[in-house]
């Protein structure tokens, strides 16, 4: 299955992820992401100076206003 890197605080969102058969790499820092086939994030700290950094080449997801199940149902139709 795909390798996703999930932020901490995304508990619920690992878990289900690693439900379905992901591989699920928490992301502490930025090179956590790094060959990672897709992110997801809380959407909290995005663009806060307006600088924008590329980490991955992979998707990245934003979680925010979405439940555990809608964002793997988004990882998942990355990867059809």
């Amino acid at each position: 299955m795909a390798k996703i890197g999930v932020e901490q605080s995304l508990t619920n969102v690992q878990q289900v992820l690693r439900e379905k058969g992901h591989d699920v790499i928490e992301l502490k820092q930025e090179s956590d992401a790094n060959g990672c086939d897709c992110c997801v994030v809380t959407g909290l700290d995005s663009n806060v100076m307006g600088i924008q950094n590329v980490a991955t080449q992979g998707s990245v997801i934003e979680a925010s206003g979405l439940s555990a199940e809608e964002v793997c149902q988004q990882v998942e139709s990355r990867f059809q």
